[in-house]
Parts: structure tokens; sequence; C-alpha cells
């Protein structure tokens, strides 16, 4: 059941991991540091469908590194994109068809399931 909850959680993570390298939409707005909580989800599913030492050390690794500069960014107050920045809806159709057409490419060509 892991391997399908991988697959399931890995499509969010792509939309979001689009979003953060995109100009300002509403999910960099909601999300404020989108890629941090691209990784947490992708390390998570992969730690769920992997159980051997290795991938628990390195997709472990990643998911300690985004909760750890998460907690980081809020002792900071980096807020992400402040409530008067510029923010397109269209940035965030961008990121659903680019994010599901990277994740398609990786689940079905890449990274065949």
């Amino acid at each position: 059941w892991g391997r399908h909850l991988n697959i399931l959680l890995t499509l969010p993570a792509m939309i979001l991991l689009v979003a953060s390298q995109l100009p300002a939409g509403k999910i960099k707005q909601v999300k404020k540091h989108p890629m941090l909580l691209a990784v947490k989800i992708w390390a998570l599913g992969h730690l769920l469908a992997n159980g051997e030492l290795n991938s628990v050390l390195l997709f472990g690794s990643f998911l300690a590194y985004a909760v750890f500069d998460r907690i980081m960014v809020k002792r900071r107050g980096d807020n992400g994109v402040g409530p008067d920045a510029a923010v397109s809806t269209t940035m965030d159709i961008v990121s659903l068809v680019v994010g599901i057409g990277i994740w398609a490419g990786l689940a079905y060509y890449l990274h065949p399931i």
C-alpha cells in the first residue's frame, strides 16, 4: 500500500515544487514556502514506500532537513510572498499543468512503477 500512497503523494509534491519556482500565485501565497512542503510530502511518501535502511536514511534525511528548515524560516520571520504582492491565478494553472506533466513523466517514463 505504501507504493500506491507514494504515487498519490508525489502529485501534490510536484505541483508545489513547480509553484515554488514561478512568480507569485495563490498556491505560493497560501503555502508560504511550497518547496519545503513539497520536499516533506515527497520524502514522507518515499519513506512509506521503502523500508530498507538506505532508503530510510536518505528520505529521512530529506524529511528532517525540510522540517528543520521550516522551523528556521518561521523563527527568522520569513513569510514568503507578502499579502500585497501581485498574485496571479494564471501561475496556479501553470503550476497544476506543469506539475501534473512532470509527475506523469516521472511516474510512467523515468521512474517506472
